[in-house]
């Protein structure tokens, strides 16, 4: 014959296991919806897209690093200034086309006028880039850098560069395949990232 102590604690043991999985279950779902929130709030925020420019620049500029050192094709990277132009962040901007990118610009146009032999090469795509943030009128600069516009022109730059590339590479599969094409693929593949996410973004 079982005792009645016996049943009162198996029964409370069943109901502190019970109370425990209700609250971890609770718990999951809080943990859930926080998750939700704190996306709704990135994306409302801007900050996804912040984000992706970061990683955009830091990927047109990581191809043009490798332009001036193994990536050795007939790809036009001159494309891929006017997309760090496009999708550089705001604070990085507005920094260089303040005061200080303009002097270092007009550093870089006098070393180059007066002392070519002394002008590196590797440094003509970096001055090409700070000439044109510093010199673009306000309406490319202001207005259609932060718009749909940029980021389709963005796009447009990123889809080009991954046929060339794909191309160049000799086939779809060996771009993704090949020691030497499949860093170049990931970072073209990252610079279509952005803009799909931008143009998204802004038609919602």
């Amino acid at each position: 014959m079982v005792s009645d102590n016996y049943l009162k604690m198996k029964t409370g043991k069943t109901a502190s296991t019970n109370l425990i999985a209700a609250d971890f279950q609770d718990l999951g779902h809080s943990l859930k919806r926080l998750g939700n929130h704190v996306i709704k709030l990135t994306l409302g925020s801007g900050l996804g897209s912040t984000l992706l420019q970061w990683i955009a620049s830091v990927a047109a500029i990581y191809l043009l690093v490798l332009d001036r050192t193994n990536w050795r094709t007939n790809i036009l990277t001159g494309l891929l200034i006017p997309y760090i132009f496009f999708s550089l962040p705001s604070l990085v901007f507005n920094f260089l086309r303040g005061e200080v990118g303009e002097w270092v610009t007009f550093i870089g146009v006098v070393v180059r006028l007066f002392f070519a032999k002394h002008y590196p090469d590797w440094l003509e795509m970096p001055g090409a880039l700070l000439l044109l943030i510093v010199v673009a009128p306000s309406l490319i600069a202001d207005t259609l850098r932060d718009s749909w516009i940029g980021a389709v022109i963005c796009l447009a730059i990123a889809c080009y560069l991954l046929q060339e590339h794909i191309r160049a590479a000799g086939g779809f599969r060996n771009a993704f395949t090949k020691s030497n094409g499949i860093s170049n693929t990931v970072g073209i593949v990252i610079l279509l990232v952005y803009p799909v996410w931008a143009i998204v973004f802004d038609i919602i």
